[in-house]
């Protein structure tokens, strides 16, 4: 049978259960993944729902949803059937089989794959970082592991003329080589660990703060960080699309202060965000438990404000993730009204309302940061020495300041140190203010 060639846009149909929608609607789910189809790069050309009471063991939905399907096929030239739900390898073989039976054997051949798949694939195509990279193979192969037996060309027991012989062996050898890989890609990301934990610990020593931005895929996390981060810094890609961030990025700030501080963007989360997934990208993730302050980044406008903000509250807390500072940020206040904004007391008292591709109350965010940090600062009086030419300098570079004042005695001035140069330069405190 045929095959998609690279770079050819895949035609494909979504299917949909109300049982496996929850906790969205069927219809915002259908919609969610229609944007992570075309996310993925391939063209939506028909979409499928169904209410059931549960799943068939053998199709997953019913053999009339699979009938209605087969006959939408060649009708809309179709490469590619997503379930929205997660399949088992039995029934991704028993789909295919029926979707293709009766094709020409030249005709390409119809893939089945779920949204587990489908977010694998989109993650694969945006690692650019070699930890990413290794991070999506291993959730791939994790994935792969559990469906050998669906897999086509690798179910290869059973009864009768043709089924006997070697299948058995052959999946116990294909199981046997990806944990041999799952293992190897294991050792190599705890090495890229303990490059983080030497970094983290820099960052420490050095007491520079760090803030992470977590929340729902396309929320805004990326524009919130190219709007923070210092003008020198690289600037992050920002698109209007789910996933487009997938590899953490750090840039540094200033707080209104003068001060610097570590600003991180995470992978956007999603519901039924595979579990594979979070696990190998755990360590990333976790990076999110060591700062100073998280950054809860909600899409203001969206309907489903309230399952987002849920979603993300329940992955951080299976990360283990519940006690730290967190203020939660609305984003995209542009396309909202403000008393259409119904606000759940559950959201914490700590709640900034923001547009960052407006760049409006970007000043209001960076108070309420600095606030945060408020017991690791002391804001007070000065006076350096003009013999001390290289500390004062230092000071000045790195802080704001007010009351500059060339004094017979050196220079005097007000600014705000953080409680590490505090204890460096105290020598040189006439008063805490």
């Amino acid at each position: 049978m045929e095959k998609i060639k690279d770079g050819e846009i895949e035609k494909a149909i979504v299917v949909a259960t109300d049982i496996g929608a929850k906790p969205y609607s069927l219809k915002t789910s259908l919609e969610e993944l229609e944007d992570l189809t075309i996310a993925a790069g391939a063209e939506v050309r028909g979409v499928v729902a169904q209410n059931i009471e549960k799943f068939s063991p053998k199709y997953l939905i019913g053999t009339g949803k699979v009938k209605e399907i087969k006959d939408m096929l060649e009708k809309l030239d179709i490469d590619l059937v997503i379930f929205n739900d997660e399949l088992s390898g039995i029934q991704v073989r028993n789909l295919e089989k029926n979707f293709n039976e009766g094709r020409d054997f030249f005709d390409k051949k119809v893939r089945v794959i779920d949204r587990t798949n489908l977010i694998l694939d989109i993650f694969a195509q945006r690692a650019s970082t070699y930890e990413g990279k290794l991070q999506v193979e291993l959730a791939q192969l994790e994935y792969q592991l559990p469906r050998l037996l669906g897999i086509d060309g690798w179910s290869r027991t059973g009864g009768g003329i043709g089924t006997r012989g070697p299948g058995e062996q052959i999946i116990e050898t294909d199981r046997r080589r990806l944990l041999k890989e799952i293992d190897s890609i294991k050792a190599k990301l705890k090495k890229l660990d303990k490059t983080r934990d030497t970094m983290r610990n820099r960052r420490t020593e050095n007491h520079i703060h760090t803030v992470s931005l977590v929340g729902y895929t396309n929320a805004g996390k990326s524009t919130i960080l190219n709007r923070l981060k210092l003008e020198s810094s690289k600037e992050v890609y920002v698109k209007d699309m789910l996933f487009a961030t997938l590899d953490p990025n750090s840039r540094r700030a200033k707080l209104l202060n003068g001060s610097e501080f570590i600003i991180s963007d995470t992978v956007g989360f999603v519901s039924k965000l595979p579990t594979k997934l979070v696990e190998a990208f755990k360590s990333t993730l976790e990076e999110i438990k060591y700062s100073d302050l998280i950054l809860h980044v909600i899409d203001a406008s969206s309907e489903d404000l309230e399952i987002q903000y849920k979603i993300t509250v329940d992955i951080l807390k299976d990360l283990g993730i519940e006690n730290k500072k967190i203020l939660t940020v609305f984003n995209k206040m542009d396309r909202v009204e403000t008393d259409q904004l119904a606000i759940n007391p559950s959201y914490g008292e700590n709640r900034i309302y923001i547009s960052a591709k407006k760049d409006e109350n970007m000043d209001i965010l960076l108070r309420a940061i600095e606030e945060s940090f408020k017991d690791d600062f002391n804001k007070v009086n000065m006076l350096i020495a003009y013999d001390k030419a290289d500390v004062l300098s230092n000071i000045l570079d790195s802080y704001k300041y007010e009351n500059l004042e060339y004094k017979a005695e050196g220079v005097s001035f007000t600014t705000v140190l953080n409680s590490i140069d505090y204890e460096k330069y105290k020598k040189f405190v006439i008063e805490d203010v």
